[in-house]
């Protein structure tokens, strides 16, 4: 039976490694590549049996391709430590391994933000390719919102795997910050001009296109949420972007 190697990577993790980690139990080996938590992550994952790596932080990509590079089984899931696989879903990627009929399998991912499950908002469905051969994937370079590619064929599986994208309040807020930082320094690094103007006319198109366009409204409050969440880091984004602009004329 082929070899399936889980790799996620961490920074202050603590509430999440744990359960993440156990979810992925039936894997041939975990590996967790973490850049300088100040918790307890990285004892945690030790104790859970995880390969645990320090690697400063990168950006994303480059992140998750140092963790790639770790892996030695034949195949590759990729998690967040905020994701978790269930029992069905184990199965099914066991079996699709086994099978190998593609290079690359996508896994429909189901959110909660606050405890609520999200239906609309751009965040259901959400296929999110994870599961690839160690030979045939890699990660883009982005520092944000980075993805799989993959030479060869890409099929889908059926069971969710389980996001709990965002846990309280608190946790948005501070997700808010590290998004946009990280989407604002794309922006420079394109070398493109970023007028003042543009960030409330973004953060304004990406709440009407989840709360809206997406129907988010049907999601209720939660939805309102989400959609503010995500104007929110726009327009950070896009602010973040202009001041440094600024400051360095």
């Amino acid at each position: 039976m082929p070899q399936l190697s889980a790799i996620i990577i961490t920074q202050n993790e603590a509430h999440n490694i744990g359960p993440c980690l156990d979810s992925v139990a039936f894997c041939d080996e975990r590996i967790v590549v973490d850049s300088g938590s100040t918790d307890d992550t990285v004892t945690i994952a030790r104790a859970a049996g995880a390969r645990v790596l320090h690697h400063d932080w990168a950006g994303f990509g480059a992140q998750k391709n140092f963790a790639l590079a770790q892996a030695t089984g034949d195949w590759v899931l990729s998690l967040d430590a905020d994701e978790r696989v269930t029992p069905a879903l184990a199965a099914e990627i066991v079996a699709a391994i086994t099978a190998e009929k593609a290079q690359g399998y996508e896994l429909p991912r189901s959110s909660t933000f606050c405890g609520t499950r999200i239906r609309h908002c751009g965040w259901s469905p959400d296929y999110v390719l994870r599961l690839f051969r160690r030979d045939s994937g890699r990660f883009s370079d982005d520092l944000v919102h980075e993805h799989v590619i993959c030479d060869g064929t890409v099929q889908r599986l059926a069971q969710p795997l389980i996001h709990h994208t965002i846990r309280s309040p608190e946790d948005a807020r501070t997700k808010i910050e590290r998004y946009s930082e990280a989407g604002a320094a794309m922006l420079l690094a394109r070398g493109k001009r970023v007028p003042r103007w543009r960030a409330p006319i973004h953060g304004a198109v990406a709440f009407l296109k989840a709360y809206v366009l997406r129907l988010g409204v049907l999601d209720g409050a939660a939805g309102y949420a989400v959609a503010r969440y995500q104007a929110t880091t726009t327009y950070r984004r896009y602010r973040k972007a202009w001041r440094a602009q600024r400051e360095a004329v």
